[in-house]
């Protein structure tokens, strides 16, 4: 997988979801366990080093005591022989190739020492360091002292010890001396410390990089085997993350049963693959349950709780567009079906209710319109509510207008369906009265009005009962149009407020044409209100097409004209010209009277 679009992907084991990583458990596991077992050995390594270099501190001691004590044996012979040679400076020189013998490190250093600092003879096995005297103070008040006590307690055979000291160039050495009473000097044989160190540092090195590699191939050996041990992990890791995008597309239809995300086939029995069972069990609930939930409440609740995991009461002004269908004269069909009403009821709601919300049979909305309620047999649906709370966004009208085409079309089907039926019956000869009862009552009629602009949106009731809901004139008015569709014979009646945000949309605005059909007072409003009607240039439907064409609409505007200014002799011709249904409707409520004294052409309605 790639990590475009914010997609997961997967490299040695590491997986990135969006902006963030997912690192592997045997990563985790493996990392600090190697932290933990390095820390301790490295820690475990340089404590027995630091044992180790005390222990080397006083071996080294006892080596140099047996070289002084070889150089101490020379010094002595060789006094005697410079007394009897009368050659002091040949006797020295001996001293110090003897002592030379023994040099095993980079500074090492004999030396002999008179009790004011001066030298005997010095010889380092660093050439390249000059010492002119015994600079150290402390270390010859120390030697001085030490032989001061001796001669008081009667030892003066045995001033000897262990001696630190610091060289004119800053170097600190420590080893061994003993006075000699004939060269009346204090002869030394010691080493740099430095150099006790470094060897202790190299030998340490050398522990630590043996202990990295051989900490990198159990690394590599742990790795396979916690890849092993822990494969189901990155399985089931992968099998949620796909659930995870699956589940960000907000449009995707619930399914009908909920599969488990995790496949547990081939998994051993441990407490992960136990962990991942109870996983599966929670999400078929949850899931289950979520599909429940979405079937009673509007889809932008659900994903609201989803997201969120809480749905408050509280609301807000939003520019909506509202649609109310509802099936014309519902009341005469319950009488005759009964209880069978509802089956009529989930069938014709099966087929338009996918029209209106994502997800369902059509194609999906732009403005993700979704059922606001189901009130017996009307339908409210609610366009608009994913737009900005100040932002224009026409598009919603015009979803709500192809939708209420969409529906108008489908039920036409339903009632060509039951045409096909009643054809069956009669060619077999049981379409009887009875029978001609039902058929009237499942022949499905539906109009739809339409009416947008700022309503209230939120959610409403209690703590305890709340209902997400759009109230408003703008709603109760979507009521009236549709109810005049049964006034004016016509399926589909839309507000102004539709018109205008339809007509700004360019591609809209070429399918769709509207024509005025009346202006009207409905029961509690003081003004008229402008109803349309959209005609859809790209009808497939024959019927319809051939029913409501642009020419026998411009005739029935000239009539409307000519209605309003009170001239309605030449409405009926204009009207008869037209042969709408609407222009019939207009035909009867004109009759052969002329306009009213006081006319303003607009029409009361004396019901809702």
């Amino acid at each position: 997988m790639n990590d475009t679009n914010g997609k997961g992907f997967r490299i040695f084991g590491f997986q990135r979801v969006g902006k963030t990583p997912i690192v592997p458990l045997s990563v985790k596991i493996l990392t600090v366990f190697v932290l933990l077992i390095l820390i301790s050995t490295l820690f475990t390594n340089f404590i027995t080093l630091i044992f180790t270099q005390r222990q080397t501190i006083a071996l080294t001691d006892d080596i140099l005591v047996y070289q002084l004590s070889d150089m101490y044996s020379t010094a002595s012979s060789q006094f005697q022989i410079s007394l009897y040679s009368q050659k002091q400076d040949d006797s020295v020189q001996t001293i110090k190739e003897t002592a030379a013998r023994d040099f095993t490190k980079k500074h090492s250093v004999a030396m002999g020492v008179f009790p004011d600092g001066k030298f005997l003879f010095l010889i380092q096995a660093d050439s390249n360091k000059s010492w002119d005297a015994f600079d150290d103070k402390t270390a010859l008040d120390f030697l001085n002292n030490t032989k001061t006590k001796a001669d008081e307690s009667g030892n003066s055979d045995r001033v000897e010890g262990s001696v630190t000291f610091m060289s004119p160039y800053g170097a600190e050495f420590r080893g061994v001396f003993k006075y000699h009473p004939d060269w009346k000097c204090y002869l030394i044989r010691a080493e740099d410390t430095s150099d006790r160190k470094a060897e202790m540092f190299s030998i340490y090195l050398k522990i630590a990089i043996i202990i990295l590699i051989l900490t990198i191939g159990f690394v590599f050996v742990g790795i396979s085997v916690l890849n092993k041990l822990l494969s189901n992990i990155g399985k089931f890791t992968s099998e949620v993350y796909e659930l995870q995008q699956s589940q960000a597309n907000e449009n995707a239809e619930p399914a009908q049963v909920t599969r488990a995300p995790i496949d547990l086939s081939g998994a051993p029995n441990d407490d992960i693959t136990y962990l991942a069972a109870n996983f599966n069990d929670l999400y078929v609930n949850t899931a289950n349950l979520r599909n429940i939930f979405q079937k009673f409440v509007s889809k932008n609740v659900v994903d609201t709780a989803y997201h969120d995991h809480k749905v408050e009461l509280k609301g807000e002004q939003r520019q909506l567009t509202i649609l109310f269908t509802d099936i014309k004269s519902f009341t005469s069909r319950t009488e005759v079906l009964g209880n069978d009403i509802i089956r009529l009821l989930n069938i014709h709601y099966n087929s338009i209710i996918g029209i209106i919300q994502p997800g369902g049979s059509s194609d999906v909305n732009q403005s993700k319109a979704f059922i606001g309620s189901l009130i017996g047999d009307a339908v409210l649906g609610v366009f608009g509510i994913n737009g900005e709370k100040k932002e224009e966004n026409p598009q919603k009208s015009v979803d709500a207008v192809s939708c209420a085409w969409k529906m108008t079309l489908q039920t036409k089907k339903f009632r060509q369906k039951m045409d096909e039926r009643k054809a069956d019956l009669e060619r077999i000869g049981r379409f009887n009265s009875e029978a001609r009862k039902v058929y009237e009552a499942v022949r499905l009629d539906i109009g739809v009005g339409i009416d947008g602009g700022e309503v209230f949106y939120g959610n409403i009731g209690s703590n305890m009962y709340m209902a997400n809901t759009v109230i408003g004139d703008n709603v109760n008015s979507a009521s009236r149009i549709e109810g005049l569709t049964r006034v004016y014979r016509l399926p589909v009646l839309v507000s102004e407020y539709v018109k205008n945000e339809v007509e700004s949309v360019p591609e809209a605005a070429e399918r769709y044409e509207f024509f005025e059909i009346d202006t009207v007072q409905v029961k509690g409003k003081a003004e008229g209100k402008k109803i349309y009607f959209p005609l859809d240039r790209q009808m497939k439907d024959e019927d319809y097409a051939n029913s409501y064409t642009e020419e026998r609409f411009r005739d029935f505007e000239e009539g409307l004209k000519a209605y309003y200014k009170g001239d309605w002799k030449t409405a009926r011709a204009g009207f008869k010209r037209s042969d709408l249904d609407v222009a019939h409707v207009f035909l009867e409520r004109m009759g052969l009277k002329s306009a009213p004294a006081g006319w303003n052409g607009i029409w009361t309605m004396t019901s809702k």
